[in-house]
């Protein structure tokens, strides 16, 4: 059996988890398996590089910064390595460019292209655990890119994927997927089971256990996935694809503050100038979720919609830069808005669902600012300050831990 298991930051923190971890892989190889290993960097050592680099030029190239931050998976993997070696287990340490794991040439956010196996192949064959670093790859000019936050669930899965593993196991420092973020919501409950389409909406949606990019991966290439502790033993949470049995009303609840809103006022209102002001943020890498659009008045109308906090000052130099071509009036934003997000396949065939979760948050006074759904998720947009009532407010309107 071929397994591939990737650990976080936090699973190899300092030199006790490390052992830790590598133990956890050596049972595995001595019951028979081929293992592959993907880590992430150690403890904070990526927010530490970015800090750094910020100290020095705050406008540094991203191509630079893909430089910096790929050395912290560097470092994991030659360590974990060592740590197999000195406990008589026979492992070696590869990045992105020894796999050849292909990318596009998007540095800070690039995507898999093709990864090659036959490095692995070989490394496997002469019975060595194979650890490779997590959150990278190599573009077509022979430099290193990231895939961006997290991307070390991509690698993992991609490895699963090419490589045909038997199991693909996300460890972390958490059991698994919860119904809700248990440092806000007391009594929220790990699940069991949940399906690629409620994982990939909550995981989109701000619950940080997975990658959103590795979920659709996984769904894509039908890897299943396994989320859970490595500081403990616990069963953690299968994802996988849907069953046929009946699913509970709502899954899960998730807030992202890492929202913005921008509103463009007072464009003309005929058509083609939604499509052009959306194209324009789209050509410039600016993924847009809710949108809101007034009913036309004289000849006019507005447009609000929310973007990633990152984004939302080079959205306002695209929509400025281009404002007389879209016919903009004016421009405003909030930054102290959140969203608040109930995922659920069982929605779909439930009538009242967005009234429920309408009236959980009235009954705690929060104010809705937005709203967009689809067939298994409703999301709002509320102010910052209100989003752990809300997602409280919600949770219990919901008794999701039921």
């Amino acid at each position: 059996m071929l397994v591939v298991k990737k650990f976080g930051g936090s699973s190899v923190a300092n030199k006790e988890r490390i052992f830790n971890v590598a133990q956890r892989c050596i049972e595995d190889y001595k019951a028979g398996n081929d293992v592959v290993v993907v880590l992430s960097a150690m403890g904070d050592t990526t927010d530490n590089l970015i800090e750094m680099a910020e100290s020095i030029n705050p406008n540094a190239k991203q191509r630079e910064m893909d430089m910096l931050l790929t050395t912290g998976e560097q470092v994991s993997v030659s360590l974990m390595a060592m740590a197999m070696q000195a406990l008589d287990v026979p492992a070696v340490s590869l990045n992105a460019f020894q796999v050849m794991m292909h990318s596009t040439s998007r540095y800070g956010n690039a995507r898999f292209k093709r990864v090659d196996t036959e490095r692995i192949l070989h490394e496997l064959d002469s019975r060595k655990i194979v650890i490779v670093t997590g959150f990278q790859g190599v573009n077509k000019y022979d430099d290193i890119t990231t895939l961006g936050r997290g991307g070390s669930d991509t690698t993992a899965v991609a490895l699963a994927a090419v490589l045909h593993a038997d199991k693909c196991e996300i460890y972390t420092d958490v059991d698994g997927v919860y119904t809700a973020d248990p440092r806000v919501v007391k009594n929220a409950r790990k699940l069991d089971v949940v399906t690629y389409d409620e994982m990939l909406e909550l995981a989109s949606l701000g619950a940080k256990v997975l990658h959103n990019r590795s979920v659709e991966m996984a769904k894509k290439y039908n890897v299943e996935l396994v989320v859970r502790s490595s500081l403990n033993r616990s069963e953690g949470t299968v994802v996988k694809e849907a069953s046929h049995m009946e699913k509970m009303l709502v899954t899960g609840v998730a807030a992202d503050k890492n929202t913005a809103r921008i509103s463009v006022i007072g464009v003309q209102d005929k058509p083609g100038i939604a499509f052009n002001i959306f194209d324009t943020l789209a050509k410039n890498n600016i993924n847009v979720d809710i949108i809101l659009q007034s009913v036309g008045r004289e000849g006019t109308k507005d447009i609000s919609f929310t973007v990633a906090d990152n984004d939302l000052e080079n959205a306002i130099k695209v929509l400025e830069e281009n404002k007389d071509r879209l016919t903009i009036q004016q421009i405003t934003w909030e930054e102290e808005v959140a969203k608040l997000s109930i995922v659920g396949a069982g929605m779909m065939s439930n009538p009242g669902v967005a009234a429920k979760m309408f009236e959980s948050l009235y009954n705690s006074r929060i104010n809705i600012n937005m709203i967009s759904t689809s067939e298994i998720r409703i999301t709002v947009l509320v102010d910052e300050k209100d989003i752990d009532q809300a997602m409280v407010a919600v949770h219990d309107g919901f008794a999701v831990n039921d």
